[in-house]
């Protein structure tokens, strides 16, 4: 991605499903610093088999039955979704895959992102189970970065309420 002098970028990380304030937190970011949106979603079931200048990636997936795509390709409908809430905000969209914390901190070195956009997690079983075998991206992101990490709370409780994964208050 070549930069013109003065131009800033934001990269916030996208899922299918994700809670649109997510997009729409990095959107206010973007208009104050007059930055370009760059959306990147990771696909973690799939593997980098090159890496091209721009930051796009050609993939496979990692189960060798399924059906192999003939490009890496960002969702339409994904893409679409996110135009619906970024409006006139320039953006550019990548698809990556592999390990989500590691793609999205490769992709902002390229791009030389102002910082990264993520959500943080979602309470439920399903969610704690998938942290605890992958780790918090916003957690490994805000450790292995140089950069700065705005984590946007999906799901913020308010407080004297215990959070997802503390032990309920005894008594």
């Amino acid at each position: 991605m070549d930069r013109t002098p003065g131009q800033h970028r934001i990269l916030v990380g996208v899922n299918h499903g994700q809670a649109d304030v997510v997009v729409e937190q990095a959107v206010r970011l973007a208009r104050a610093l007059a930055a370009e949106l760059v959306c990147a979603h990771v696909d973690v079931g799939r593997y980098v088999v090159e890496e091209r200048p721009d930051g796009t990636v050609v993939s496979r997936p990692l189960d060798p039955d399924l059906p192999e795509l003939s490009e890496s390709d960002f969702d339409p409908a994904l893409a679409e979704h996110v135009r619906g809430l970024v409006g006139d905000l320039p953006v550019t969209f990548r698809e990556l895959a592999g390990d989500r914390a590691y793609a999205l901190a490769r992709l902002a070195d390229i791009c030389d992102a102002e910082m990264l956009v993520v959500g943080s997690r979602r309470r439920g079983v399903r969610s704690g189970l998938k942290e605890f075998f992958g780790g918090s991206v916003a957690a490994q992101l805000a450790h292995r970065q140089h950069r700065p990490v705005v984590v946007v709370p999906v799901q913020p409780v308010s407080a004297g309420t215990p959070l997802p994964w503390e032990d309920p208050p005894v008594g």
